[in-house]
């Protein structure tokens, strides 16, 4: 085995790989904490290839690598330079080949001119930008005829047996020869067979199943045969799937077309089949044998006639029908003594047609909801096609893949035409019977799959057969065809405004180049001392109950284990809390939630450290728990002090003056969302000084609040408590307050012990206990012309708090603050309340509840336009704000752009025609329909709580002419690290390179506010300029002297002279106050507006979707740097793509009574999925308002962090637009409602349809948490 890691393709000493080079320079990494997987999977790609690889590809290379900040564009377009449109690197074509002026443009991989001059013309950001990097920047040589070969001795080497022992008794066998493994498996007859570990490895680790002997039979040539006969393929069990896949190509170009159908339909299933990586390593035998229920190849080896052929430990070889293999949940036709010798897979006869079905949350590297295997064989009688065989197997509705047996009966001897599709739909719903409380709910979904695939099976072999019999009607052929998707595409517009040396400019992450080599350091990697240990948290297990006792005998005889701490060793005090102290560090005598820490167990390993964690015992006595916003209002059920309100004008009586034509009242149900930042959180905790002082690294965005919560939970001051955190990766407000109880349970150990004591969570603990955003609950009633003003809005807004304050009261007041979303409403008056549930703690997410409120806002807009019959974009605009407009908080509009974007917005994507051509479309196509929606924004800029708009810098100018600035932000992925270094660097009129930015430490600057909000830019950039201003005030008496070649020469003239080159800046954000008690003043700084536009196509018989198109626009006013604000705004639609379309929280509450009371089911990326690239816009496309300077911000800038969040629910509306298209077909034109997220299920059941109609009203909606 030859493995290289990141670390071995390049480093920034030596000099980058032409794959790392290219994804830093064109900003495809942000956080970096996902990078080398990027880079890796390229390179993997690269070295595996034969011939340069097509984009498609290089997007399906990556399908199965995760990023939470880029939007992946930037990722596609840094890889783009190495598919087949450009083979300067496969030929050895030196990249100074390109003419003067030109680069490699990501979106044709051709020459073009694109450069810093002509960035507007919608292609790249500069020159190089897009370069293939085959020269190394450090020592100028080609680093590609460096590459690192793989090792000739290995190539010599003969594989050997081997015999490996583990942990607690574990052994490993490596046999060579068939006859070896059935000697071990009569021998240890519960022995795993594994070939890549990636069903067993998962149980072990994950579900902590023990097996006690393992067998790798990677490397027995009789399970790895891949045999062409007369009869069909063999294949043997230990045949990795992605050999399979590329096997099952070339057969189909060999072979007659109708032998292959089944091998089709395979191709087809294993493209969507995890990722790349497991398709590599998984084999067939794995997946058949694990038996899953929702296995992606049983119901095709079942419905493809295959055979199964197994051995016993003798030698003794038989024959079983795939379809008589699975007898139950995970269990198959197997004795102890047996194991799968191989699969034979027959050729399809004439007239015999095999069709692969699957639906999932996420098209890319997904688990499936239902899918299915259908195959149907005809024979001409007496003019009529005739079924003479068929089979059709689902999974995902039973315990094991289920056979449609009196299905297939009834269809045998039918001739195939519609009255055969009418009557088999019928039994087919008798056939498959999904139980209520079915495991994995989504009950009414699954049914309407399981008709769905049968019907477009019908389609699709009655389109196979078209001019034989009877035709199908050209409008239902869009449920037979496949989408092609192309490689995604996408264009950045935007203006340089330049500002000194640094300001303004397009200059990549200054981590960058770390990152993409993977040396990047975050918490984890910090080195452990000798004498450091590992902690876990012990949870509760009970959503509300009363802790009875707590035993940990048997977690003190675990191994390694070094101590548990409870409540009762807590030196300081245990009631934390980020605004109110209302919560308990550990739990005394009451659990409000699952996931409540009771204590902390520390040992010598973290696995250990878990270990001992699990083995302390918990007795509880179970309380009632309210799970959801409904049981909260039912039994008010309201954190303290909470309601508030706002008013503006009388809504009362603007509803009784009969000035309204139209009222209309509803409800809006908004889902939360996990963070999903791919660092988990993490702490390392140590004492210094004999215990006298208590340092940290920690991954935050808050470090202030880490040392004020271990300084208050020791009971020591904070100055002798310091928290650092040089980089985290990604945050988006999930790291703001909660991941400051996790530093304080460890601090305990680690104070008491006197020793350095390290945790980082695992994911699924990490989703289970740290808290998403909030789900909310609007209710509203709107009053409005039939012009289509609205007058008058009365709103109830709730948010789902879980079982402390936290940031919800904030989050719930922006979301209050941005209920009007753009519109001019006379009156207004609105009551938010935050609702305690027996949840985790929700907390802050992108956005600050921002979005909640403004889609709410979004829906009834709708509405209106639906009560009217008008465009929801022509009510909109009737209803903009303007210049001057004052707000129901009674803030006045300043330099409002909205009537700008939104036209440039309307241009850029060419409305009138678009929807012209999607009306067209929709008119043509009965199961695929298009929708289009243009959604505005409005967020504003500023901490809703005064005291926290302030910031410290601290500046240090060297001898040699470089800076180190230091400041009281975090950087995590946005870029806020570089842009402060720009502004430095412009400020003293020196290059970028001179100024380095190490880490935040509370001990170099006090006091900072979280990194949130998106004001970080503003409020760090203009305390590091009032300290580069106070230097520069000090040097200028003897620069004004002498003329000085350089500012080195200056900096030691100014040494020599003992000028203090050294400077704390602070800054506080202007003119920002609000009053509650009065309900009005200008909690706001400024407001980032934008708009998008998006385009969607969906499958109405299966509710799966993509996104055709995004346009975006935004006011940046003159950017910092445009190319890190283009990345920050991709990066937010695509995450708020995933919160309006795919991301969904499921707990155990009422609507979901196959979870736990009170559990998370969606605690992991296997059930919880947040967009892939696959999810990325076909034409993605992002501009800069240009000629627009924000007067309020520093060099004229805007914030962005935040504000291009909620332009992703134009997807949303798209997605309705299409249902409504759908909806129509039945003559159902009325408002429906359609919650967010907008999974598949939710479109499917919103999309009426005789499959439906059954079983279904016209209002059904899934059940959602709450």
């Amino acid at each position: 085995m030859h493995v290289i890691t990141v670390e071995g393709l390049g480093s920034c000493r030596l000099g980058l790989h032409p794959i790392q080079e290219s994804l830093a320079r064109t900003h495809g990494s942000q956080c970096g904490f996902c990078t080398p997987g990027f880079v890796m999977s390229m390179y993997a790609l690269l070295r595996s290839s034969q011939t340069p690889p097509s984009e498609e590809q290089i997007e399906a290379c990556l399908a199965g690598n995760l990023c939470r900040c880029t939007g992946y564009r930037a990722i596609l377009d840094a890889f783009r330079v190495f598919a087949k449109t450009n083979n300067m690197l496969y030929t050895g074509v030196s990249s100074t080949g390109l003419q003067e002026g030109q680069s490699v443009c990501p979106s044709t991989g051709k020459p073009c001119s694109c450069n810093l001059d002509s960035v507007n013309d919608k292609c790249v950001e500069s020159v190089d930008r897009h370069k293939p990097t085959s020269y190394n920047e450090v020592d100028g040589t080609k680093y590609t005829e460096k590459e690192l070969i793989f090792p000739p001795e290995l190539l010599l080497r003969k594989p050997t047996f081997l015999n490996l022992t583990g942990f607690g008794g574990l052994m490993w066998y490596r046999p060579l020869t068939l006859q070896h493994v059935l000697d071990l498996k009569a021998k240890y007859p519960d022995a795993k067979l594994l070939v890549g570990n990636t069903e067993v490895g998962i149980e072990m680790r994950l579900k902590r199943m023990q097996y006690q002997v393992l067998v790798s039979v990677m490397h027995v040539p009789e399970l790895n045969i891949l045999e062409v006969t007369d009869d069909g393929i063999e294949i043997g069990a230990a045949m990795r799937l992605s050999i399979l896949l590329n096997f099952f190509r070339k057969v189909v170009t060999e072979r007659a077309a109708h032998e292959t159908s089944s091998c089709k339909a395979f191709i087809e299933q294993l493209k969507w089949f995890a990722g790349s990586q497991i398709r590599n390593v998984s084999s067939i035998g794995g997946n058949i044998c694990t038996a899953s229920p929702i296995s992606d190849l049983n119901p095709l080896w079942m419905a493809t006639r295959a055979k199964f052929r197994i051995i016993d430990s003798k030698g003794n070889i038989k024959t079983v029908p795939a379809e008589n293999f699975f007898l139950g949940y995970r269990k198959v036709d197997l004795a102890s003594d047996e194991i799968l010798l191989s699969v034979f897979l027959p050729w399809n006869r004439t007239f015999e047609f095999v069709k692969e079905f699957k639906q999932s949350h996420r098209r890319d590297d997904d688990i499936a909801i239902v899918n299915a295997g259908i195959r149907v064989h005809l024979k001409e009688h007496s003019e009529n096609w005739v079924v003479a065989d068929a089979s059709i197997v689902y999974g995902g509705v039973a315990p094991c893949s289920l056979s449609a047996i009196k299905t297939k009966e009834f269809l045998i001897g039918k001739i195939w035409d519609q009255d055969m599709l009418q009557n088999a739909l019928k039994i087919l719903q008798k056939d498959i019977v999904l139980k209520e409380d079915a495991p994995g709910g989504m009950v009414e979904f699954r049914k309407s799959l399981t008709l769905s695939f049968f019907f477009k099976f019908f389609l699709w072999v009655s389109h196979q057969m078209d001019g034989i019999k009877e035709s199908i009607p050209t409008s239902h052929l869009s449920a037979v065809h496949s989408v092609h998707r192309p490689p995604a595409t996408g264009s950045q517009d935007y203006e340089i405004m330049k500002h000194g040396t640094s300001v303004g400019f397009p200059e990549v992450h200054q981590s960058s180049r770390l990152q993409v080599t993977g040396e990047a350091l975050y918490a984890d990697d910090t080195p452990m001392p000798p004498n450091g240990l590992h902690a876990a948290l012990v949870l509760s297990r009970k959503p509300h109950a009363r802790i009875l006792s707590i035993d940990d005998s048997v977690a003190r005889s675990s191994p390694g284990f070094v101590g548990l701490f409870l409540a009762k060793d807590i030196p300081g005090d245990n009631m934390i809390g980020a605004v109110v102290a209302d919560e308990e560090l550990f739990a005394v005598e009451y659990i409000t939630c699952v996931g409540q820490v009771i204590g902390v167990a520390v040992a010598d390993t973290h696995e250990n450290a878990k270990t001992a964690a699990r083995k302390v015992h918990v007795e509880y006595e179970e309380l009632p728990a309210i799970l959801s916003i409904q049981d909260a209002i039912n039994a008010r059920s309201f954190h303290p002090n909470t309601e508030k309100h706002m008013r503006k004008g009388d809504v009362d009586h603007c509803f009784q003056s009969g000035k309204c034509d139209r009222i209309i009242e509803g409800e809006v149900q908004i889902g939360g969302q996990e963070h999903f930042y791919l660092e988990p959180h993490g702490s390392l905790v140590w004492t210094v000084d004999g215990g006298n002082e208590v340092h940290m690294i920690s991954s935050t965005q808050a470090p202030q609040k880490h040392q004020k919560y271990i300084s208050h939970v020791l009971g020591l001051p904070m100055s002798k408590v310091v928290c650092k955190t040089k980089r985290i990766g990604g945050g988006f407000g999930g790291k703001e307050t909660r991941s400051a109880f996790i530093a304080a349970a460890v601090s305990v150990p680690s104070y008491l012990l006197n020793r350095p004591v390290k945790i980082i969570l695992d994911r699924d603990v990490d989703m289970m206990i740290t808290g998403q955003r909030h789900s909310f609950l609007g209710k509203y009633k709107v009053g409005f012309t039939n012009e289509g003003k609205v007058l008058a809005l009365d709103l109830e807004i709730y948010n789902n708090a879980g079982n402390s304050l936290d940031l919800s009261l904030a989050i719930l007041e922006r979301a209050m603050f941005h209920s009007d979303n753009v519109y001019e409403i006379p009156n207004v008056r609105i009551t938010g309340r935050v609702c305690f549930t027996n949840f985790p703690s929700n907390t802050a997410f992108r956005g600050f509840g921002g979005p909640q409120g403004m889609l709410i806002t979004e829906n009834w807009i709708q509405r209106i336009a639906v009560e009217l019959d008008m465009s929801p974009e022509v009510i909109k605009e009737i209803n903009f704000q303007g210049e001057g407009s004052i707000l129901h908080y009674g803030q006045i509009l300043e330099h409002c752009p909205l009537s700008q974007l939104w036209n440039e917005l309307k241009l850029s994507c060419d409305f009138v025609k678009t929807r012209e051509e999607v009306d067209k479309f929709n008119a043509h196509n009965r199961w695929r329909k298009r929708g289009i929606a243009m959604i505005p924004t409005k967020f504003g800029i500023s901490f809703t709580t005064k005291f926290m708009n302030q910031a410290g810098a601290l500046v240090n100018v060297y001898t040699d002419g470089t800076v180190l600035v230091t400041h009281g932000g975090v950087e995590m992925g946005q870029g806020l690290h570089t842009k402060v270094a720009q502004i430095a660097a412009s400020a003293f009129n020196i290059p970028l390179s001179s100024v380095f930015i190490s880490e935040t430490s509370t001990d170099k600057v006090p006091n900072s506010s979280p990194t949130a909000a998106s004001a970080s830019s503003d409020m760090y950039g203009g305390a590091v300029l009032d300290a580069c201003e106070q230097i520069k005030a000090r040097m200028e008496p003897i620069a004004s002297r002498h003329n000085f070649a350089s500012f080195a020469e200056l900096v030691n003239a100014c040494y020599m002279e003992r000028i203090d080159l050294s400077a704390h800046g602070f800054y506080i954000t202007p003119d920002i106050n609000f009053d509650w008690i009065t309900g009005k003043g200008n909690p706001f700084s400024y407001f980032t507006y934008g708009a998008a536009f998006a385009e969607v196509e969906i499958d109405t018989l299966t509710g799966d979707f993509h996104t055709r198109a995004a346009n975006i626009i935004l006011d940046l006013g003159y950017s910092l740097n445009p190319a890190i604000d283009v990345g920050q705004i991709e990066g937010a639609f695509i995450q708020g793509l995933g919160w309006v379309a795919l991301e969904e929280l499921k707990w155990g509450d009422k609507a979901h009574k196959w979870i736990p009371s009170g559990w998370l089911n969606t605690c992991g990326p296997g059930a919880y999925k947040i967009p892939s690239i696959n999810d990325v816009p076909l034409k993605f496309n992002v501009s800069l308002l240009k000629g627009h300077p924000n007067v309020k911000a520093i060099h004229s800038s805007k914030a962005v962090g935040e504000p291009p969040f909620f332009l992703a629910s134009a997807v949303f509306f798209a997605i309705k637009d299409a249902i409504r298209a759908a909806r129509a077909e039945t003559g159902c034109t009325d408002w429906f409602t359609l919650d967010s997220p907008a999974t598949p299920e939710r479109i499917r059941m919103a999309c009426l349809d005789e499959f439906t109609s059954s079983f279904l009203n016209s209002d059904f909606h899934p059940k959602l948490s709450v």
